[in-house]
């Protein structure tokens, strides 16, 4: 039995061993990875202008939200919306496209995880960011 338990101990530490070194490629550009970048970089000069005014931030999950409606004038909210909603469906379907280019879809969290970093640390200065629950400008 103390065999048995040695055996499956140095199974669990190969296996863990395993899958640690196997790394993601968040740089994989697949047909659908690169429609993604290029529909969200079209989508980023709609946006810029709505991060300039703190009215949109990044959130911690790797999303945008929409951070203070009242810096958006009233005809321009449902705009604003769009984009949002748009970008964050963009959003979602670029961590699941890479996870799966790297053969990997239960990786699509830690792959969100690492974008969501990414994009707060070359947050431009002025723009909302969000970590810890709340919000701070970069």
């Amino acid at each position: 039995m103390n065999n048995l338990i040695k055996f499956c101990f140095a199974l669990f530490v190969l296996c863990v061993s395993a899958a640690a070194s196997a790394q993601v490629n968040i740089e994989i550009n697949t047909p659908g990875v690169v429609a993604l970048k290029q529909s969200m970089q079209t989508r980023h000069t709609q946006l810029a202008e709505f991060y300039a005014s703190g009215a949109v931030g990044l959130t911690s999950d790797g999303m945008v939200a929409l951070r203070d409606a009242n810096a958006v004038p009233l005809a321009a909210r449902q705009k604003v919306n769009g984009l949002v909603a748009a970008e964050n469906q963009d959003r979602k379907a670029l961590y699941a496209e890479i996870a799966r280019a790297n053969a990997h879809p239960e990786w699509e969290g830690d792959i969100r995880n690492t974008f969501a970093q990414r994009w707060i640390q070359r947050a431009q200065a002025g723009w909302w960011v969000q970590s810890g629950g709340g919000w701070s400008k970069k």
